[in-house]
């Protein structure tokens, strides 16, 4: 890593910053990936323990998740109700998921690295099913919620990020889809984006609070993750991503087999 003068000293990753460029082109473009392609990029292309990854993912999503999260506030498309049930599971969930990796002290790079390769694989499995079960827009009376079973997956859900940074849109838009089929389209993607910014920030001030985010790694991140999600955006308005999405599940899945030890 390069010194880069100013104040404090602070140090930027060209290497990391392409990176981020790459995660958040890919998140403005399809809204999928986030932690799912950062985190284990960390690990096995730049050597990142596995809890200092997770920590700095989050952080780095902190930065860039209200942007898409604020363009459907504006447009209405977001479930305000099942914002908040959600978030009543997901936070505590977070907080929970940080508690247990700090419980296991010394083992949790070994935990992170395993709970990763097995999220990745399930963020893998969900993307395919989406993708061969698109959502439709439905007609009719707005969808009510169902507070304690939303609640309840918001937990696992939360957990589940805590640990892995992974899921808090993958997983999640799972659950949404799973206990409100007839949601309509907009307000799941709407919905989605907004309950993952109280969810990853949970997680994300966790993190700090036990050391675990290196400033050096979430600045690169974010360096060039802000301008990929808004080129990513843009181009979105043009190309619909087909072939990125396609390809977003086998490399979920060839790093979570990598990070499993199988390959």
């Amino acid at each position: 890593m390069t010194p880069c003068a100013g104040g404090l000293v602070s140090w930027i990753d060209p290497g990391l910053v392409i990176g981020g460029l790459a995660g958040g082109f890919t998140m403005g473009l399809t809204g999928m990936g986030g932690g799912a392609l950062l985190t284990p990029m960390l690990v096995l292309l730049f050597g990142v323990s596995p809890t200092a990854a997770v920590g700095s993912d989050l952080v780095t999503s902190l930065a860039v998740k209200p942007f898409g999260g604020a363009i459907h506030a504006r447009a209405g498309t977001v479930r305000w109700d099942l914002v908040r049930w959600l978030a009543l599971g997901s936070v505590p969930g977070a907080l929970l998921g940080v508690a247990l990796l700090q419980a296991v002290g010394t083992q949790g790079d070994s935990l992170v690295q395993t709970m990763l390769g097995i999220t990745l694989l399930a963020a893998a499995t969900v993307m395919v099913w989406r993708a061969r079960n698109p959502v439709s827009d439905h007609d009719g009376p707005p969808t009510p919620v169902r507070p304690w079973p939303t609640a309840a997956l918001g937990l696992v859900g939360g957990t589940v990020v805590g640990l892995t940074s992974v899921g808090s849109g993958s997983l999640m838009i799972a659950v949404l889809t799973l206990l409100y089929p007839k949601l309509r389209r907009s307000e799941l993607v709407g919905t989605d984006l907004v309950q993952a910014v109280p969810l990853v920030g949970a997680a994300a001030i966790a993190h700090l609070g036990i050391g675990n985010v290196s400033a050096a790694i979430t600045g690169s991140l974010i360096i060039g993750s802000l301008p990929g999600v808004i080129i990513g955006a843009r181009v979105s308005a043009y190309y619909d991503g087909k072939l990125v999405r396609a390809a977003i599940p086998a490399v979920l899945g060839a790093s979570a087999l990598k990070l499993l030890g199988v390959l």
